[in-house]
Formats: structure tokens, C-alpha cells, sequence
């Protein structure tokens, strides 16, 4: 029979890992990108998914060792930060050409990987006893949630820069 924690524990260690494929899949995909817009953007979801598991980490062995769910401090800026640095980024490109399919296909399989890890943390935040676990997995799975909107958007504007900059920079022609 398995217990809450060894349930818990294991969540956490699919979790640990999801986060380490993540950032080595961010981390490939940004050396390969051909623009800067993809290669700030892929840097930084490695960065985030390198917190997130650094906080999986800690709940872990807290968890090992006093079979408790320890107060985490875990804010997430609500893809704040990304957005405004892809912005950024395809403000100073601007509406160059379309990018390689290698490009677009890596954006793709990013939106796909936040997909499953938003899904693994919404099942988890449903399958946990503690209250403190069941809030912690809500805001990560918004974060995945943000991410893939992020990327989402990041696809659109690889895909077709011009239409990506009227829809984004222009959502009305009519001077009205």
C-alpha cells in the first residue's frame, strides 16, 4: 500500500525531473535559435525551470526528513518578467523573416512540454493531502500555464513576424 508521502515523494521526484529535462531542452533550444527574441526568451524559461526545481528539491528533503510539507515561499510574477523581455527583444528585431522549421518545430515541442507538466501539476495539486502542497502545485501549474501562453505567442511571431506585429503592435487599422 502507498502512503500520502510516498505518494507525495513521488510526485516530487517526477516533477525534479520534469524541470531538469525542461531547462536542457530550453538551454539546447536557445544555442540552436537564430534570433535573439528566442534565444533571451528559451535562456530564461531555463533559468525558471531551474527554480522550480530547486524548490521541488527543498520540499523533497523536507519532506524525507520530517514527513511534513514545509512552508515554501514561492511567488511566481505571473509571466511578467518573460513577457516583457520578449517584447523587448522583438521590438529591437522587429518583423524580419520567418524562421527555420527547426526553429518552430523546438517552439512547438516547448508550448507541448509546459502542456504536460500544467496537466501533471493540476493532477497533483488535486491528489495531495497537505493544503500548503495543494497550493504550491496551483501556482507552479499557472506558471507552466503563463509559460505556454509565452510560447504560445512566441510560435505566432516565428511563424509570421509582419502579421505577429500588426496583430500584436496594431489590433486596429480603422484610426478609429
Amino acid at each position: 500500500m502507498t502512503t500520502d508521502q510516498e505518494k507525495t515523494l513521488q510526485g516530487l521526484r517526477t516533477a525534479i525531473q520534469m524541470e531538469i529535462d525542461g531547462k536542457q531542452f530550453y538551454l539546447k533550444a536557445s544555442q540552436a535559435s537564430s534570433n535573439e527574441a528566442g534565444r533571451k526568451l528559451l535562456e530564461k524559461l531555463a533559468g525558471e525551470e531551474d527554480i522550480h526545481r530547486q524548490k521541488f528539491e527543498q520540499i523533497y528533503e523536507s519532506i524525507r526528513a520530517s514527513n511534513a510539507w514545509p512552508s515554501v515561499t514561492y511567488q511566481p510574477d505571473g509571466g511578467r518578467s518573460l513577457r516583457t523581455l520578449f517584447a523587448r527583444a522583438t521590438q529591437e528585431l522587429g518583423a524580419k523573416e520567418k524562421a527555420p522549421d527547426t526553429e518552430l518545430a523546438a517552439a512547438q515541442t516547448a508550448v507541448d512540454m509546459e502542456a504536460k507538466t500544467f496537466d501533471f501539476y493540476k493532477k497533483q495539486s488535486r491528489e495531495v493531502s497537505y493544503p500548503a502542497a495543494k497550493a504550491f502545485f496551483e501556482a507552479v501549474a499557472a506558471q507552466e500555464r503563463e509559460h505556454q501562453l509565452i510560447l504560445l505567442d512566441y510560435y505566432e511571431y516565428l511563424k509570421n513576424p509582419a502579421a505577429w506585429f500588426v496583430d500584436k503592435e496594431h489590433p486596429s487599422l480603422d484610426g478609429a
